[in-house]
């Protein structure tokens, strides 16, 4: 899903929460969650979009209508021990600087 995808999807309602992927923790991943199944952004070569920071997500989606937006971070434990729990620390955070 491309930028302008993903701003119609928004707009339409059907967006259930934006998640912001935090991948070695210097660089994210933004995925829009859609009826159960998560939609990375992809950029206009339709690989997926990677981001710099929060403040480089919100000012990409600074026109967009407000959702529900968290950070998400990998399991301590995959990144210390190469071990897999499956769990993230998943962590609101707000949609627009303040």
């Amino acid at each position: 899903m491309n930028l302008q995808e993903l701003n119609a999807y928004a707009i339409a309602g059907k967006v259930d929460e934006l998640n912001l992927i935090s991948v070695d923790g210097v660089i994210y991943v933004l995925e829009a969650r859609m009826h159960g199944s998560a939609y990375p952004l992809r950029d206009t070569h339709g690989e997926i979009m990677h981001l710099r920071s929060v403040e480089h997500a919100r000012d990409m989606l600074h026109a967009f209508p407000k959702l529900s937006f968290n950070v998400m971070h990998a399991s301590v434990h995959d990144e210390m021990c190469g071990a897999s729990t499956e769990e993230s620390l998943k962590v609101p955070i707000t949609f627009r600087s303040v």
